[in-house]
C-alpha cells in the first residue's frame, strides 16, 4: 500500500523515502550535506544530513519524544504542522514510520543543541527509550536500517540505482553536496553540480548519443510563486525525452507539470513561426512533430502536491497545467524571437518531422515490399554494378538516358563506379506519397540500387555506395533532370544528404581548343574566362558545344566527369533547411503561382533561354 510491492521498486522505495526527508531539509535551506551508505553487508544503509535534526522534545499529547512518534505513528511528521517547510517531498508523513515499520533494525541519531541522541527500534517498535549518547557538535539526522527478509523476499540492494538517485539529485538541487560510499566496492563518489540542471541535460544528451540543433539550450528558472527550473534543447533523435521533478521526487508518469509544459511549449513554437511567416506548404505541423527530438528536464517545487498514491511517480494538481502553460509560453516564445538562428534551426528540424511523417504513414506495407535489398540480388537489370564490394570506395552514378549511361559504362571504373540509366525524365515527388513514389519504376529502380531502403525502414548502414551522383548533361534540360532528382532525394531519402552522400557531377558543356591545348567549360561564363585567360594571340579557338553526355567518347566522358583526381564534384548540402523547403514548395509543388512569381520577379536575370 505505502512502497508499491515487496519487489525491488519496493524495497528501493525504502531508501528513497528516508532519502526524500534528508532533502527537503536540503532544499528548504537547512541542509548542504547528504551522505548514504550502502554497507558491505548489501542489505542495510545509512542515510544522513546536516540540516537541523529531528526533534527530541516530548510530543504534547503522547507524552512520547517527537522522534519516536514521528517513526511509529502514520501521518505525524513534522511537514504537517503549518510554516514547517515551504516544500517537501515525502508530504504524506508516513515515510520514516513505514521504513520504519519493515525493517527489522532501525537505529535514528539526532544532532540537536550540542547533545547526540539515539534511539532504536525492531520492526516499528523502539527497544528501549531516547537516550543521550553524548556531546555532539552541529545539527542533523542520521538513520540507518536494514528491511526485513519475512518481508522482501530478496533484500539486496542495487550499487547503480541508488547511485543514479542520488547524482539526479544533486543536478536538481544544485550546491547541495551529495556523498554516496559502497563499502563492498570501497569507493565513495561525491556528487556536485553547481550549473544544476543545465549540467543534467548535456549528461542527458551525450547518453543518449542525440546530436544538438542548436548548441545553447533554453533555460527558464522562476523563484516567485512555485519555483520552476526547466531546461529544454531539441535534438536529431527521433523521440522526446522528458524528465520531471516535483520537490525533487521523479515523476516518471508525468502529470499535470508535464501537460501544461507541452500546452505552452507548443503554442510558443507555434506562434513563433506564425509571426515570422514559417508554416510549410502542403504539410500540417502535429505537436509530436514540434515535441520530436526534443529532450529537457523540468523540476518543480510546491508546498501542496497531489501524487498519484505513496509511490509518488505521477502528479495530479489540476491548477498546474495552466500555472505551466502561462509560465512556459511567453518565456519560449521570448527567447525563439531573440534567438533567431537558433528558432529557425528548431523550426527547419520540426518541418522535417513532418515531412517524414507524412510520407512514412502513407502505404507502409507497399514501401515494405517495394524496398531495396541488402545484397545483389533482384538488382535492376539496366544497373551495371562495380566489383568492389567496398561500401565506402565505391560510387553509383544516376545518369540521364541510355546514350550518356552507355558512354558513362565504357568510361568507368569497373572496380569501384556502378552506372544507373534512367529514362527520360523521373516524376516531380513533390507533395507524393511514398505509394506513388514507389510506382514509378525509374525511382523504384533507384531505391532498389541504393539499398537503404525508405521511410521508417530507411537504415544508412545497408547503403551500398559510398558516394550517391547525379549525373546529368550540362544543359537546361540536365538541370531540370537533377532538380527533379534532388526533389526526390530530399523528401524521402533526407538522411542521404544529411550525412552527405548526395553529389552533383559538373560534366563540361564546352570545350575549347587553343592550339594544342584542350580546355573545358561547365558553361557560358566559364568558356568566356578561359577564352580570355588563354586565347590572346595563339590562333583562333575552336569550341565545340556538346548536345548531351551521350556525344561524348567514353575516354573524355573518363576525363572530364569521372576520374577523381580531374573531375568536379559539388556536394549537396542543406545550410538552411526553412528556405529549403519552401523552395522546394513552391518550384516543384502543385501550386503554379508561386513559380509565376519566381519568374516575373527572375525575368531580367534571364539573358538567354535555352530552348
Amino acid at each position: 500500500m505505502y512502497i508499491g510491492g515487496v519487489g525491488t521498486a519496493g524495497l528501493h522505495h525504502l531508501v528513497w523515502e528516508i532519502l526524500d526527508n534528508a532533502i527537503d531539509e536540503a532544499m528548504n535551506g537547512f541542509a548542504s550535506n547528504i551522505n548514504v551508505t550502502l554497507h558491505a553487508d548489501g542489505s542495510s544503509i545509512t542515510i544522513s544530513d546536516d540540516g537541523r535534526g529531528i526533534p527530541v522534545d516530548k510530543h504534547p499529547t503522547t507524552k512520547k519524544s517527537a522522534l519516536e512518534v514521528i517513526f511509529t505513528v502514520l501521518h505525524a511528521g513534522g511537514k504537517f504542522e503549518h510554516g514547517s517547510y515551504k516544500t517537501a517531498g515525502g508530504l504524506h508523513g508516513v515515510g520514516a514510520s513505514v521504513v520504519n515499520a519493515l525493517s527489522t533494525d532501525l537505529i535514528a541519531s539526532v544532532k540537536r543543541d550540542g547533545v547526540l541522541w539515539e534511539m532504536s527500534f525492531k520492526r516499528g517498535k523502539p527497544t528501549g527509550p531516547l537516550k543521550k549518547a553524548g556531546p555532539a557538535r552541529g545539527t542533523g539526522t542520521t538513520v540507518y536500517f536494514h528491511p526485513d527478509p519475512t518481508i522482501f523476499p530478496k533484500i539486496e540492494f542495487d550499487a547503480a540505482t541508488i547511485r543514479e538517485r542520488l547524482e539526479v539529485a544533486s543536478y536538481i538541487h544544485r550546491g547541495v553536496k551529495v556523498t554516496f560510499e559502497n563499502e563492498a566496492e570501497k569507493q565513495k563518489e561525491v556528487f556536485e553540480h553547481k550549473e544544476g540542471l543545465l549540467d543534467y541535460l548535456k549528461k542527458i544528451v551525450a547518453e543518449r548519443s542525440a546530436k544538438p540543433v542548436h548548441d545553447v539550450p533554453f533555460v527558464l528558472e522562476r523563484e516567485s510563486g512555485p519555483r520552476l527550473d526547466l531546461v529544454l534543447q531539441w535534438t536529431e533523435a527521433t523521440d522526446e525525452h522528458i524528465r520531471s521533478y516535483v520537490n525533487g521526487i521523479p515523476t516518471a508518469s508525468g502529470g499535470t507539470h508535464e501537460n501544461g509544459l507541452r500546452a505552452g511549449l507548443g503554442k510558443a513554437v507555434r506562434n513563433y513561426i506564425d509571426t515570422h511567416n514559417l508554416s510549410p506548404k502542403g504539410v500540417t505541423l502535429s505537436a509530436e512533430d514540434i515535441r520530436e527530438g526534443l529532450t529537457g528536464v523540468i523540476s518543480l517545487f510546491i508546498a501542496e502536491p497531489q501524487f498519484q498514491g505513496q509511490t509518488k511517480d505521477r502528479l495530479n494538481n489540476p491548477e498546474l497545467t495552466a500555472m505551466l502553460d502561462s509560465a512556459v509560453r511567453p518565456a519560449l516564445e521570448h527567447w525563439l524571437n531573440h534567438n533567431r538562428s537558433v528558432a529557425e534551426s528548431i523550426v527547419g528540424r520540426i518541418i522535417l518531422s513532418a515531412r517524414a511523417r507524412e510520407a512514412s504513414r502513407a502505404a507502409q506495407a507497399e514501401v515494405t515490399r517495394k524496398t531495396a535489398t541488402t545484397g545483389r540480388l533482384n538488382l535492376p537489370g539496366k544497373l551495371s554494378d562495380c566489383s568492389n564490394n567496398g561500401r565506402e570506395d565505391s560510387e553509383l552514378f544516376v545518369v540521364e538516358g541510355d546514350s550518356a549511361g552507355g558512354s558513362a559504362k565504357q568510361g568507368r571504373d569497373r572496380a569501384r563506379q556502378a552506372i544507373l540509366p534512367l529514362r527520360g525524365k523521373v516524376m516531380n515527388t513533390e507533395g507524393m506519397t511514398l505509394a506513388k513514389v514507389l510506382e514509378n519504376k525509374e525511382l523504384a529502380d533507384l531505391v532498389t540500387a541504393l539499398g537503404c531502403s525508405m521511410g521508417k525502414s530507411f537504415e544508412l548502414a545497408r547503403l551500398r555506395y559510398g558516394k550517391v551522383i547525379i549525373l546529368a548533361d550540362a544543359d537546361s534540360d540536365g538541370h531540370h533532370i537533377a532538380t527533379l532528382l534532388l526533389t526526390f532525394i530530399y523528401r524521402h531519402l533526407p538522411q542521404l544528404i544529411a550525412n552527405g552522400r548526395v553529389y552533383l557531377a559538373q560534366p563540361p558543356l564546352y570545350r575549347i581548343d587553343i592550339g594544342k591545348e584542350s580546355h573545358w567549360a561547365l558553361d557560358d561564363a566559364h568558356r568566356d574566362r578561359i577564352l580570355k585567360q588563354h586565347g590572346n594571340g595563339r590562333g583562333s579557338p575552336e569550341i565545340t558545344r556538346f548536345k548531351g553526355l551521350g556525344e561524348m567518347m567514353p575516354k573524355v566522358l573518363w576525363e572530364t566527369t569521372l576520374n577523381p583526381k580531374t573531375r568536379r564534384l559539388l556536394r549537396v548540402e542543406i545550410t538552411d533547411q526553412i528556405v529549403t523547403d519552401r523552395v522546394i514548395n513552391e518550384l516543384m509543388g502543385k501550386d503554379a503561382s508561386a513559380r509565376f512569381r519566381f519568374i516575373m520577379e527572375r525575368a531580367e536575370e534571364a539573358e538567354e533561354l535555352d530552348v
